[in-house]
């Protein structure tokens, strides 16, 4: 940390997960003591006119929209006007399900954390349908149907009425499991409303945005007033190769702007990361007391013990990240994914956005982290035992994986004496760290593969998700 004699060697390291996975941009920054020590854009906003990403160019942020929305509940009951562990139904009278006997137990709590119970509900198509395009339930696997057979939801009531009518089994009881649920983070945005009197994202602007100094910040496109937006890009397969391309349509929907739908810089993010370094400020501005960053920030529930991952709210916590406390989360959404890390107790932020959905702004981040550390680009901060797995095991694992909620393929396939998972249409290393678990390189996450009656695997687990081993 006393020179840059790291930089090379992470750029170089950055430039290769680039090419391997055809980012066609990326913007990284880091911080120290809430100083800049390094931003710089890779590549380009817009390939096809050659303009080149820099420190103030607009990317979408995905799910660390979620880390804004548990600020701004926080916010809330420190003003006494909610508390974290009353029932949904307080604030959210018309809250129902329909085989849901512990509907009435859910709590704010719940949803911040992911642990009410409730699965994917499939509600992309109608939250998102007037800003899909025919290109998007044609290709996209989240969105997969016919849009002819969907009805748009553009009101709370609506989102509502919808998950009331719908007929599913609770995954346990609250707070039993954590389980990834962007449903829930658009109910919360209705219960910012319905407590603040104001409009979700103009409570997010006057009250965190603003204080901040986030003046690049907006859930609208038409905030900006410049050119320096990126493009959004998306994976298409042509000729039976992988080809990325532009996309016109950024995804949008008032329900659900609360889960994932921010775009920001990497400058006004490494302000943001200051909150919870510096324990609730920006600057001279406090946002939240100590209190409420501590509550934030403490894992309230484990999503993933072997690998030491817990969540707290709207923030996942990593208590021995190369023996330091991490405080992270990423972001995906089509045309941009994100990954933003703070380690409060070495004074260190870092930010990365891309302008294609994939799980690299994680790789390229923890490689930054680690070459200012001197270690290698590729280090993992998961401690287990070296295991060798011959061939013969390995292949048990291979095969095509479908999530059981959404259709979202995940292929395994052994190359070079490895597995290799195919994520987002991006190629990670599996490596072995635990029997029938596997840590995919450069990323906070690991596979769980599950075994039937005759000891076959039949099924993965991934980020909360279920997949299903297709014969």
């Amino acid at each position: 940390m006393q020179n840059d004699s790291w930089i090379a060697t992470f750029e170089t390291y950055a430039e290769k997960v680039m090419k391997e996975a055809h980012l066609p941009g990326v913007a990284v920054g880091l911080a120290k003591d809430g100083q800049v020590i390094y931003e710089k854009g890779f590549g380009y906003r817009d390939v096809e006119n050659q303009l080149k990403v820099t420190r103030d160019t607009v990317f979408a942020i995905g799910s660390i929209t979620k880390t804004f929305t548990c600020i701004a509940l926080m916010q809330l009951q420190e003003k006494g006007k909610l508390s974290l562990h009353e029932p949904i139904k307080k604030y959210l009278p018309k809250f129902h399900l329909k085989n849901g006997e512990y509907a009435d137990q859910m709590t704010i709590h719940h949803f911040m954390t992911h642990t009410s119970g409730i699965p994917d509900l499939q509600t992309f198509p109608m939250v998102l349908y007037e800003s899909l395009t025919e290109d998007d339930f044609t290709y996209d696997p989240t969105i997969q149907g016919n849009n002819e057979a969907f009805q748009p939801i553009q009101t709370y009531e609506e989102y509502l009425d919808y998950i009331a009518q719908l007929d599913f089994a609770l995954l346990g009881k609250p707070g039993e499991q954590w389980h990834y649920n962007n449903d829930c983070y658009g109910l919360l945005g209705a219960i910012i409303e319905q407590v603040s009197g104001q409009k979700y994202e103009k409570y997010v602007q006057e009250q965190i945005l603003e204080p901040a100094g986030m003046k690049r910040t907006s859930f609208f496109l038409d905030d900006f007033y410049d050119e320096d937006v990126t493009k959004i890009y998306v994976s298409r397969e042509e000729n039976g190769k992988k080809a990325v391309v532009p996309s016109p349509n950024w995804w949008d929907t008032p329900v659900q702007r609360a889960s994932g739908f921010l775009k920001s810089t990497i400058s006004d993010m490494l302000k943001f990361t200051e909150l919870f370094r510096t324990s609730g400020k920006v600057g001279v501005e406090r946002i939240l007391t100590n209190d409420s960053v501590k509550q934030m920030t403490a894992v309230h529930i484990w999503r993933n013990p072997i690998i030491g991952q817990g969540y707290g709210y709207g923030l996942s916590i990593v208590p021995d990240y190369h023996g330091t406390k991490l405080v992270e989360h990423a972001g995906g959404i089509k045309g941009g994914g994100a990954q933003m890390y703070i380690m409060a107790e070495k004074g260190l932020t870092g930010i990365v956005l891309t302008n294609v959905l994939s799980t690299t702004p994680t790789v390229i981040m923890n490689g930054a982290f680690n070459c200012m550390e001197n270690r290698s680009p590729e280090a993992s901060h998961v401690t287990y035992e070296s295991k060798s797995v011959g061939k013969k095991d390995l292949l048990q694992y291979v095969g095509t994986y479908q999530s059981e909620s959404m259709k979202v393929t995940l292929s395994v396939e052994f190359k070079e004496n490895q597995l290799q998972a195919y994520v987002l249409d991006s190629p990670i290393g599996l490596k072995p760290i635990h029997k029938d678990t596997f840590l995919l390189e450069g990323t906070m996450d690991c596979i769980q593969f599950n075994r039937n009656a005759q000891d076959q695997v039949v099924e993965m687990d991934y980020k909360g998700l279920k997949f299903r081993k297709e014969k």
